[in-house]
């Protein structure tokens, strides 16, 4: 005889129940604390492609032998489901002479990479290797929600304990700069600053404009996502100014400075390791999908001449610009999507750039709201895109930033928020600008 039951776990925890009958075994005493309980003969759990049967069912409590009832498997299922690490939790189970023979099926969850953010008293190496010892079901990366990480916030606070560190541990799903994300850990209640940034490339040493700006971390909170963050910003701009367009950012590192009588408060040198790579000529674009906007009209865009220092800023503004000419044109939708060939052995590399260019809109209706009727008037004056003309997302761009204050010139009205939206009609061709005024 069997029955199934199932627990989902989605954006927001879900668990659905079905109705589910354990019948009490004959050859099993049943125990009068526990209404309808027999043995637990087996434990499986399949469908995982990361952790294996036994260590999933030891991560809800059910083992072999146990006495159970129906309220034990569902709550084990629950349990399953909350974990985090598991998108979908089926279970099933199967009477047999010597018990019940429980099944779960589940499907693993995406994984996030995980980062300790101040954490200067111990290596990742060494934070990594705390958490697989103690915290069932880590294998270095983290689902995006569960109690699975309050399990690994909890394992790191008595980590940091033993360093006589008191302070509570949180969790952050946080959004990576170049995309992506990852669960982010912190010591919260420290008193940590950063007393100087050592970076290991010549480049980011010698830079004026490097080095002005990580005066700015000097004396602030020791945060390594703020390092990252700075990194990103300010450093590396200059390498791709530099054509390093390989550049790689390694994880910075600290050693506390303080004394030891007082780990959570005090000094920390913070170690940059910074790879730049090879520093790269400009070999050209190679152009496909472009019909409204002629080649020779994209390469006289090119400020970079054959052999030039490929100037990444100046390659990436050059994208923006193309964009920006398609929007000009009414194509709102246009993709330009450069891929780089480097060809190491004379340092060049080459841009293969593919643009979709699809539909050409033309301004439809502009829908305003939160203006009285004297504002309307004067905004609608000013707006200076006909309709049923080509739509120009820089005049609309340009109308947002000044345009709406001129209107307003002279008159006691501001507006701190203009919310503003474009709303596509591929069917008719038509963008209607809708803007609302608070």
């Amino acid at each position: 005889m069997s029955s199934k039951r199932t627990s989902k776990h989605l954006a927001c925890l879900m668990v659905v129940f079905v109705a589910l009958t354990l019948p009490v075994i004959s050859t099993v005493a049943q125990s009068p604390a526990k209404a309808g309980a027999a043995h637990l003969d087996s434990v499986t759990v399949t469908g995982s492609k990361k952790f294996g049967s036994g260590e999933i069912a030891s991560a809800i409590g059910l083992r072999a032998g146990a006495t159970i009832n129906r309220d034990d498997l569902q709550a084990a299922a629950d349990r399953l489901a909350a974990l985090g690490p598991f998108s979908n939790v089926q279970f099933h189970f199967t009477t047999v002479e010597s018990g019940v023979r429980a099944t779960y099926e589940v499907s693993d969850a995406p994984g996030v990479p995980v980062s300790f953010d101040n954490f200067p008293w111990f290596t990742d190496e060494e934070l990594t290797a705390a958490l697989k010892r103690t915290v069932l079901l880590f294998d270095g990366s983290a689902p995006q929600r569960g109690t699975i990480l309050d399990a690994m916030s909890g394992a790191l606070e008595k980590l940091v304990q033993t360093r006589g560190v008191l302070g509570n541990v949180s969790h952050t799903l946080v959004n990576l700069p170049l995309g992506g994300q990852r669960i982010q850990f912190r010591v919260e209640g420290t008193d940590l600053v950063v007393k100087s940034i050592e970076f290991s490339d010549a480049l980011a040493t010698t830079d004026r404009h490097v080095q002005q700006s990580a005066s700015d971390l000097i004396g602030k909170s020791y945060s390594r996502s703020a390092i990252e963050l700075f990194e990103f910003e300010q450093v590396r701009p200059i390498y791709l100014a530099h054509a390093f367009l390989h550049v790689q950012f390694g994880a910075p590192s600290a050693r506390v400075t303080s004394d030891s009588a007082q780990p959570a408060s005090g000094g920390v040198v913070v170690v940059a390791p910074i790879v730049p790579g090879p520093a790269y000529k400009w070999g050209g674009g190679l152009w496909n999908g472009n019909s409204v906007i002629p080649t020779r009209d994209l390469n006289a865009m090119v400020d970079l001449k054959l052999g030039d220092v490929a100037d990444g800023n100046k390659i990436a503004a050059l994208w923006e610009r193309i964009q920006s000419l398609y929007g000009e044109r009414g194509y709102l939708d246009a993709k330009v999507d450069a891929e780089p060939q480097f060809y190491d052995q004379d340092a060049r590399v080459i841009y293969t750039v593919t643009i979709v260019e699809g539909s050409q809109f033309r301004m439809g209706q502009l829908v305003l709201t939160g203006l009285s009727i004297d504002g309307e008037k004067r905004v609608r004056a000013a707006w200076s895109i006909p309709t049923d003309s080509i739509f120009n997302e820089k005049v609309y761009e340009d109308f947002l930033d000044a345009g709406i204050k001129h209107a307003f010139a002279g008159t006691p009205v501001h507006y701190d928020k203009v919310g503003r939206f474009l709303q596509e009609n591929p069917a008719t061709g038509r963008v209607d600008v809708l803007l609302d005024f608070q």
